[in-house]
């Protein structure tokens, strides 16, 4: 059986990633749907043309994790495509943010993260594709953002490092990294979207514009994916000034 598999897939750029594989898939036979919110996935369920499986595991478990990992042991499908979308953010100052907070981040954002593709990987096969969810806030430190920014650069830096390591088993990995997306994501980190400041504001990109990019440049084989001039002129810029340092 061939399937695809998307982690927080009840909202935001997960569900979008859903929407958009559902009319693009070729040779898979199910989507599954990964998230906390059963009642989401299952409208999401009832939407998608594909036949879909809805999984709710909370990431953050690793008893749960346990349990899907079972769930692919006895099934052995052959995973056509993984998107590890799940994250979370806290955007207020260091001092300010809860030891829960703080371990929240650090547990979804890297090592659900990890331990996703970890499990996975033995079922991706040559051809597969593999698309990690980063930020562009991996790419420079950011005020009131320092341990989301750090978590999704560890993202941005372990997905390279897998580009490189699976190549040879012919899996396509690409690391995406969107500026603010207009999602729930933004409420949920800054409590109120309102208090984004200008620059974010004006930078601002749709979910669909930035999924429809991301799997465009995985199929054409790109190892990171950037939506929007902004964005692209910041990653660039840091490019240039890491390539500095290596001097």
């Amino acid at each position: 059986m061939n399937i695809a598999i998307i982690t927080g897939a009840s909202s935001g750029m997960g569900l979008e990633f859903a929407r958009q594989l559902d009319k693009s898939l070729g040779k898979t036979d199910e989507i599954w749907l990964l998230g906390r919110n059963k009642a989401s996935l299952n409208e999401l369920l009832e939407s998608l043309r594909h036949k879909a499986r809805v999984i709710v595991i909370d990431l953050s478990e690793e008893k749960e994790l346990r349990q899907f990992e079972e769930v692919l042991t006895i099934q052995k499908p052959r995973i056509t495509v993984l998107i590890n979308c799940a994250g979370i953010g806290s955007h207020k100052p260091f001092p300010e943010q809860s030891r829960t907070e703080i371990e929240a981040m650090l547990q979804v954002n890297i090592l659900a993260l990890t331990r996703m593709t970890e499990i996975c990987l033995p079922y991706l096969r040559k051809g597969s594709r593999l698309l990690q969810i980063a930020s562009g806030a991996a790419f420079v430190p950011q005020k009131n953002f320092a341990v989301y920014a750090a978590s999704k650069a560890y993202v941005y830096s372990f997905s390279r490092a897998l580009t490189q390591e699976l190549r040879e088993r012919g899996v396509q990995v690409t690391t995406v990294c969107p500026g603010p997306v207009d999602t729930p994501f933004l409420d949920l980190a800054y409590g109120d979207a309102s208090e984004l400041n200008l620059l974010k504001k004006l930078t601002m990109a749709e979910p669909s514009c930035v999924v429809k990019k991301a799997i465009a440049d995985c199929r054409r084989g790109k190892k990171v994916s950037v939506c929007g001039l902004p964005m692209k002129l910041l990653y660039l810029a840091t490019q240039g000034i890491a390539n500095l340092s290596l001097l």
